[in-house]
């Protein structure tokens, strides 16, 4: 099944359009899925689901918390140009979720891993550091099978993973429609090379599509490129 989160936390109130125009563009790809269930739900009464579509990254603090009373000790993967520990309020953001999941010790702070960041604040490097939070940077010099291979070593591990894909880790050239725009990102061939090897893991149990934000998107081509990742996993 897929849900349609069409929640923000109020910044970038476009995010809540994305869910729709995403599965629009869903229906019109050559390849032609079979489209699961779909259903809308608040993040407040949410269903089990392979697929989430949100909305910005704050659905991920309440996905991810469902997740993890189902699955004990999951692994989490994000892809994401910010490090999203950035807290300046007593409720979760899009810009300090991460953080919150980790407090709340609904993440263990060693089973997380995020790639692609760009974007650091002094102060959220700090905290990566203080709790052993692994990240590869954009800039990292390993080749990008070499690189896959070892992220895939980690993610083995675990009973249950889930996986988090911020749109704004791809470069603006490939993804306009995003609310933070950070260049020299991941190209679409990269990060669909990624994706085609963790659809093969069988420990991945669910992943949400976020930040896809329609009033700076070019073309459809921000919501045909999160159609195209559905469509890799359905």
């Amino acid at each position: 099944m897929i849900v349609k989160i069409p929640y923000t936390d109020g910044e970038h109130q476009a995010c809540a359009k994305a869910p729709d125009l995403i599965i629009e563009q869903l229906k019109t790809l050559m390849s032609n899925p079979k489209i699961p269930k779909i259903k809308e739900c608040d993040i407040h009464n949410l269903e089990d689901a392979k697929i989430y579509l949100g909305g910005d990254h704050t659905i991920t603090y309440y996905t991810v918390k469902k997740f993890a009373q189902k699955y004990s000790n999951p692994g989490f993967i994000v892809f994401d140009a910010h490090p999203d520990v950035f807290q300046q309020f007593d409720f979760p953001s899009h810009q300090d979720y991460l953080k919150f999941l980790i407090e709340e010790g609904i993440l263990k702070p060693e089973n997380v891993m995020v790639i692609g960041i760009r974007a650091i604040h002094p102060r959220e490097l700090s905290y990566y550091k203080e709790k052993g939070i692994r990240y590869i940077p954009f800039q990292n010099y390993m080749s990008l099978n070499i690189s896959c291979d070892a992220i895939m070593e980690f993610l083995r591990q675990f009973e249950a993973l889930y996986l988090s894909i911020d749109l704004d880790v791809l470069d603006p050239a490939f993804a306009p429609g995003v609310s933070y725009i950070e260049p020299r990102g991941f190209t679409t061939r990269e990060l669909f090379y990624y994706i085609q090897r963790f659809k093969k893991l069988h420990n991945l149990k669910a992943l949400d599509i976020v930040e896809f934000n329609p009033d700076n998107d070019i073309n459809n081509l921000t919501a045909k490129t999160a159609a195209s990742i559905i469509a890799e996993f359905l």
